[in-house]
């Protein structure tokens, strides 16, 4: 887009009022400010839009579809780097029986006071999603073992010290099962098979009892740089092809030059 086009744009042209509807409700958005471009606005409605389709709008943590995308990323991290990597998926304990007891406004307020526990418990590298109904997943890059077991038990015994205000005078405790489950190392896994190990642990954390955590031990894989360059040989042999392919193009150019070139 050249910038005559750019100055071009007509704001009022646009059907923009549903997307500022959505803007508006979540705090963001507004009307363009002075001094600003078209343009300018415009991208920050479609960034607004991108920001708000990756968010869970109750508990503003990532939503499915953002923890997916970083899921894919971080596997393919493991299997290029090795990189150390866990994946926790947490349930809160009897949540039924908060909404059954409370009604589901009360059952609201329990998920956004778990939602704002779990950011302020890990890093601000680790993705914390809220997965679908009262389950919820963190993303550990770069967590050895005893990292990973310490922050689940951060995790657990602070949400099972939560004292969460539901209705005026009335305050609920809940606690929370945890599984985890670390991605294998130079290994090219996929993201069902990661997510049902940890769903998994997740399972024995509720049949042993709930308001604990399993996680496994991570297997020890060692592997040579061999093997490391084994895992993208492909790759590499895909570039030695298309270097080899540009030689041979560039020696048949100038043999025809020579060719043209010509006898005295």
């Amino acid at each position: 887009m050249t910038p005559t086009e750019t100055d071009s744009i007509d704001l009022r042209a646009l059907r923009l009022d549903d997307a500022l509807a959505l803007l508006a409700h979540a705090g963001k958005g507004g009307e363009p400010q002075a001094g600003e471009s078209a343009l300018g606005y415009l991208q920050k409605v479609i960034d607004g839009l991108c920001e708000l389709s990756l968010r869970d709008p109750l508990t503003g943590l990532a939503n499915r579809r953002q923890f997916h995308a970083v899921i894919e990323r971080s596997l393919d991290s493991v299997a290029r780097a090795g990189e150390t990597m866990l994946l926790l998926m947490l349930d809160i304990d009897h949540f039924k029986s908060i909404n059954d007891t409370h009604g589901h406004a009360a059952g609201d307020q329990v998920l956004r006071a778990i939602g704002a526990t779990l950011a302020r418990c890990v890093r601000p590298m680790d993705t914390v999603a809220r997965y679908g109904g009262e389950e919820f997943a963190v993303i550990l890059p770069s967590c050895r073992p005893a990292f990973g077991i310490a922050v689940a038990e951060r995790i657990r015994q602070t949400i099972a010290g939560l004292s969460i205000a539901v209705a005026p005078r009335l305050n609920v405790s809940v606690t929370v099962s945890i599984g985890g489950a670390y991605a294998p190392e130079w290994v090219r896994s996929t993201p069902e098979l990661w997510i049902d190990r940890a769903d998994q642990n997740l399972y024995r954390a509720k049949t042993t009892g709930r308001n604990r955590a399993v996680i496994e031990t991570p297997a020890q894989v060692s592997v040579s740089a061999e093997e490391r360059g084994l895992l993208f040989s492909q790759l590499a042999l895909d570039a030695a092809m298309v270097n080899e392919a540009g030689v041979a193009a560039a020696a048949r150019d100038a043999g025809g030059h020579l060719s043209d070139t010509p006898h005295p």
